[in-house]
């Protein structure tokens, strides 16, 4: 089980999408602990993008990030991470496929409506960027077992 951050973009929160996405996430059995609406400031967006500061597309990154609310979310599940960016589909809306969130709602190469941390050490970086400690709620659900096989010691 793991957690991975979610950041719903300037363009998902403009477009109306925010219901549509969380809903995705939560009807293919993740468990959101944490959510709230914010304005990233451009300290905190110039920390998150640092590993792109040389490249050409980052004062547009940064400038698109800090121009509108968004929507952070802490996810949790087993491959959290993976399965997350499985749905989020290919960076670029026109590459994604079908059924993915950018491959239903996206074709700009430059608004792609979301975010999701690339790895574990990632997602624990980003997820104390965006929260604190006491921002994040874990709990228990009923359905657990009804979304993962619970047989054996770890669920499937």
């Amino acid at each position: 089980m793991e957690t991975t951050l979610i950041i719903l973009k300037p363009d998902a929160v403009q477009r109306g999408l925010m219901g549509r996405i969380i809903s995705r996430f939560e009807d293919k059995g993740l468990q959101i602990i944490g959510m709230k609406m914010m304005r990233i400031s451009d300290d905190l967006a110039a920390e998150h993008y640092a590993m792109h500061k040389d490249k050409p597309f980052y004062h547009g990154l940064v400038s698109f990030m800090t121009s509108s609310p968004v929507v952070v979310m802490a996810v949790h599940g087993k491959g959290a991470i993976a399965v997350c960016r499985k749905m989020m589909g290919a960076t670029f809306g026109a590459d994604a496929e079908p059924g993915s969130i950018r491959g239903d709602f996206g074709v700009s190469n430059s608004f792609n409506l979301i975010h999701g941390s690339d790895s574990p050490k990632a997602a624990e970086e980003e997820l104390h960027r965006f929260f604190t400690e006491d921002e994040l709620h874990p709990y228990g659900r009923a359905i657990d077992s009804w979304v993962y096989d619970m047989s054996g010691e770890q669920p499937e």
